[in-house]
């Protein structure tokens, strides 16, 4: 089986590809770039995939207020074509998709399953949204997977660094921080999301699932736990959302249930703690070797 994965670069796409069964083909920008949707099906005809991963995507989701047609550009147009051209030379698509579909149900307070209606309070937002149902509308050979709060060895892509990064940079450079305390998701760590893909491709699966670690928190006791598990004494304040200002608003809670990847025979993953802790372990790892 021949695998191309989008976006082999970023911080999901590094971890993917080692763990990918067959021959895997990674594609970069150079090859393919959703920005640039005539590169599409060129650069898919040249690899004939049986399976393509879209790991790549358009993710500032601030900027995207200000610029709502790069976003949709990428995140929508780019990936409509990408369905066409995996429909027409018969591949299986498989796309990342996010939490930020949610959030308009401002009480919510339990686990968002796959069928619950979706509500975007962002371009961002919507313009995944837009993404995913272009996917299932156009490629009838489809698995949308859902996540929260990506965080890597490998950082992230144009935004440089992940959200643990940045917590342990500015702690290191004695700065205070204010962390959001009113949202809550469940960060993941790309290598667990990494093994749930490639299991459900494994199986043949398709149509939507929810993959994230276990649990839940906010992101400003995202942001205590890191600080607990290095041993970082933080000057660490937690503040409402709206105290942050951000452009762009955040679902108050977006916690997806991960029931529907159980029934399909992958495991739940890991505890968000514990995964931290791995990624930790992880991180001292790498940069404990040589260059």
């Amino acid at each position: 089986m021949r695998i191309a994965v989008l976006g082999a670069n970023g911080q999901l796409g590094r971890d993917l590809g080692p763990r990918l069964a067959g021959e895997v083909v990674a594609l970069t920008r150079a090859e393919i770039d959703l920005d640039r949707p005539e590169t599409v099906t060129p650069g898919l005809a040249a690899v004939r995939p049986d399976v393509v991963v879209n790991c790549a995507a358009y993710n500032f989701v601030d900027k995207a207020e200000a610029e709502p047609e790069a976003a949709f550009r990428t995140n929508a147009w780019g990936v409509r074509e990408l369905a066409r051209a995996c429909r027409d030379l018969g591949c299986r698509l498989v796309h990342l998709s996010t939490d930020y579909v949610f959030g308009l149900d401002a009480g919510r307070r339990t686990p968002l399953a796959e069928d619950d209606p979706p509500g975007p309070v962002s371009v961002y937002g919507l313009s995944k949204l837009a993404g995913e149902y272009l996917v299932r509308s156009v490629c009838p050979r489809h698995l949308v997977v859902r996540t929260c709060g990506l965080y890597g060895v490998w950082g992230s892509g144009g935004k440089g660094g992940n959200f643990v990064e940045t917590m342990l940079r500015v702690a290191g450079q004695g700065k205070p921080l204010r962390v959001v305390n009113d949202q809550r998701c469940t960060p993941t760590y790309t290598a667990d999301l990494a093994d749930a893909v490639v299991a459900l491709i494994a199986r043949s699966a398709e149509g939507l699932y929810h993959v994230t670690s276990s649990g839940d928190c906010s992101w400003y006791e995202f942001a205590a736990e890191i600080f607990r598990q290095s041993g970082v004494a933080a000057d660490l304040t937690p503040i409402t959302s709206e105290q942050f200002g951000a452009a762009a608003r955040r679902p108050g809670y977006s916690v997806l249930s991960t029931g529907k990847l159980e029934q399909a025979g992958v495991p739940r993953l890991r505890l968000w703690r514990d995964a931290l802790a791995a990624y930790l372990q992880e991180r001292a790892s790498h940069a404990a070797r040589p260059v």
